[in-house]
């Protein structure tokens, strides 16, 4: 099976392309000279192409497989999300980018121990691993659902095998592979995704009035519901977190602070927000107009379905099924190209500057800061793979990946937006903010790890509003307690 395979016009396109990437790596392997290219490339890169990997690294397989079968599984509420990321970028290059710039640090939170003490920069830093490490896997899982059944392979493997090759990637060259390789795999993705939404709607009898028509008829094109109520998924409690969540893209994740360092300057740093942005939207729309052209399509023709089930295998059954011979490798390569910027190399950085020099080797010399990163590239790369084969066995992989981001994600935003706004926030205003933050985040939470949890102190929110109200509680206990401390005059920062 697996030499029939190798010779599969599907695998033959898949594989084009993976030795295209590899190869693009390898090149850039050949160019690095030091750790500090492998951080920031020597803060020379345009843009254009930093927006474009961003764009990339907003899109990746959760939004390609993921998003589609949601819509096809519901409607458009998760789309929501989406809405959001146009006032989240306003915002960003507005302040965050400027304040980034004006650090000139690579770390996206050496600033929070300027202001509230060590603590403070590992307990975002900590957030970010976890949170990227839950990314991973919930890129990984959706790419193995339809590599699988392109290649023959099972799906435990396949996963394995695409969390290797995310590390050999990064292991390659760096933040400066991580952009260059993410503008070409963003061609790619156009052109996957286009011949996925042509191919649906020239084969789904009726065409595009018939899924328009057909969506319509089922609501599956609405937004959810527009009640005030924060106990259900409505389109407020989506916007909320879907406007947190990137807010928190912008603003505290490292692997978007760290190209804003990479740019020439601070015009294209904000440029590439605006690229991001720009593309997300109309794309991510697309996604999720393809779920419900495959609701349209199956529902006039169950026999092609089969025997499957659960709504995340639903495209990559109509990729490796409808689609025309040696197209559904190039479909399958986009996916791959969506998802490749896993952020493991923000995520070495991180170890490597935050956690190894900060507490172990502040002296740490050149060669000994290149291989923490590698080392750490791969350890994290296990621990992302080995999330995204827990996730075989859960229900809607964007659910679950909601879920662990918005638990992982710490309302690290809050403290970060508390020190901005308020100057005067010193070490114990932090840690007082964080503790409620804390307290809040597991309350809404436990529901879900503690099913038979007693009513009385059960939270009522929908799980989505857990960061959103993780960092509302940071943010405003913060300023609380800032302004009780400067009252009585106990409040300062440390000195650095």
């Amino acid at each position: 099976m697996i030499i029939a395979a190798l010779f599969d016009l599907n695998v033959i396109v898949l594989t084009t392309y993976l030795l295209a990437v590899t190869g693009m790596g390898v090149w850039f392997a050949s160019r690095q000279g030091s750790a500090a290219d492998f951080v920031s490339a020597g803060g020379a890169l345009p843009g254009w192409a930093i927006g474009l990997s961003m764009f990339g690294s907003y899109v990746s397989s959760i939004s390609f497989v993921l998003a589609p079968g949601k819509a096809y599984a519901s409607n458009w509420s998760s789309y929501v999300f989406t809405l959001a990321t146009p006032i989240a970028a306003v915002v960003a290059v507005r302040w965050f980018v400027p304040f980034f710039r004006r650090a000139g640090a690579i770390s996206a939170y050496e600033h929070f121990e300027h202001q509230f003490g060590p603590w403070a920069r590992t307990y975002a830093v900590i957030c970010f691993l976890l949170t990227q490490m839950a990314r991973m896997g919930a890129i990984v899982y959706p790419l193995g659902l339809v590599i699988s059944p392109v290649t023959g392979w099972t799906l435990t493997p396949t996963i394995i095998l695409i969390g290797v090759l995310m590390m050999i990637c990064t292991l390659a060259g760096g933040i400066k592979a991580a952009v260059w390789i993410g503008v070409f795999q963003s061609f790619v993705l156009i052109a996957g995704t286009v011949t996925c939404l042509l191919t649906l709607i020239f084969k789904t009898p009726g065409g595009l009035t018939a899924i328009l028509e057909g969506g319509a008829s089922y609501d599956k094109f609405s937004l959810g519901s527009f009640s005030p109520s924060l106990v259900e998924p409505t389109f407020w409690v989506l916007f909320a977190y879907g406007l947190v969540m990137n807010l928190g893209n912008f603003a505290t994740d490292q692997s978007y602070v760290q190209r804003y360092i990479t740019a020439i300057d601070e015009k294209e740093a904000k440029k590439s927000v605006w690229i991001t942005a720009i593309l997300y939207v109309p794309t991510s729309a697309i996604f999720f107009f393809v779920g419900t052209g495959l609701f349209v399509f199956y529902r006039a023709q169950p026999e092609l379905l089969g025997d499957i089930q659960q709504a995340d295998h639903v495209l990559p059954h109509f990729i490796v099924t409808q689609l025309p011979y040696g197209m559904a490798g190039l479909v399958v390569a986009a996916i791959f190209a969506a998802s490749m910027d896993s952020n493991l190399s923000s995520m070495a950085t991180l170890t490597l500057e935050d956690l190894y020099k900060r507490y172990f080797r502040p002296d740490a010399g050149e060669r000994e800061s290149l291989l923490v990163l590698r080392i750490s590239t791969v350890v994290w790369g296990i621990s992302g793979t080995a999330v995204g084969l827990w996730m075989i066995q859960e229900g809607s992989g964007l659910d679950v990946w909601w879920d662990l981001a918005g638990l992982f994600s710490g309302g690290v935003l809050g403290l970060f937006l508390l020190g901005m706004i308020s100057r005067t926030s010193g070490p114990k205003a932090g840690f007082v903010a964080v503790a409620a933050g804390m307290v809040a985040i597991i309350w809404i939470t436990m529901p879900k790890l503690w099913p038979n949890m007693p009513e009385a102190i059960r939270s009522p929110l929908n799980s989505n509003l857990t960061v959103v109200v993780g960092t509302l509680t940071i943010f405003l206990v913060g300023l609380i307690v800032t302004g009780l401390l400067n009252a009585i005059g106990k409040n300062s920062a440390p000195t650095t």
